[in-house]
């Protein structure tokens, strides 16, 4: 039984627990590697970085506290359906933030930092959105909602979405300024997260 729900299978709450357990795995291993920043760097970060991680997983807590203590407003029919696609939504929102981050090689850093020479990346995904590797963590964390099988949880989104659009502001102020026309032309042509919308 999972966040009461009697009709998830015993491989499918697995399967939850290792997806979940491998992206808080991957994430730890991310957010470890101490890369310095190149040489000449700017250090735009703010303390962004530490808002997004407490942001995402505040919104994991929060949606799974909430399944628990409000089982009234559990999702009633095709549970096991809805389970899957929360599945699905968490393997998907993963593949898509680590292509991101293949995408951006040596320019990806955990901080918000510029370096003397840094190009406009616009290949892969961000051909259509600026910010595809947070597109994935949104996902992501998303798929966990959908999991927790409650209506209530939905809400907790909003708390991985402010830290999320806190960061983004930080991030874009610090490339226009740095990168210049650039990247100011890339975001004219783009949009932040969601092709053609936001």
């Amino acid at each position: 039984m999972f966040f009461g729900n009697p009709d998830a299978t015993g491989a499918s709450v697995f399967a939850f627990w290792i997806i979940l357990y491998v992206w808080i795995g991957t994430e730890l291993w991310l957010g470890s590697r101490r890369r310095r920043l190149p040489a000449g760097a700017a250090d735009h970060d703010s303390g962004s970085k530490w808002w997004v991680i407490g942001s995402v997983w505040g919104s994991v807590a929060i949606g799974m506290w909430v399944a628990l203590l409000f089982p009234e407003t559990a999702i009633r029919s095709g549970r096991t359906l809805v389970f899957i696609l929360g599945l699905f939504l968490m393997l998907a929102g993963m593949a898509l933030r680590w292509y991101s981050i293949r995408i951006l090689g040596a320019s990806f850093t955990c901080e918000v930092s510029t370096r003397p020479g840094q190009e406009v990346i616009q290949a892969g995904p961000y051909r259509w959105v600026r910010h595809p590797s947070y597109t994935g963590g949104l996902v992501t964390v998303l798929g966990v909602l959908v999991c927790c099988l409650n209506w209530l949880s939905f809400a907790a989104l909003i708390v991985a979405l402010l830290g999320y659009a806190n960061r983004i502001r930080i991030e874009e102020r610090a490339l226009a300024r740095d990168l210049g026309e650039p990247y100011r032309d890339y975001m004219r042509r783009t949009k932040r997260l969601i092709p053609f919308l936001v």
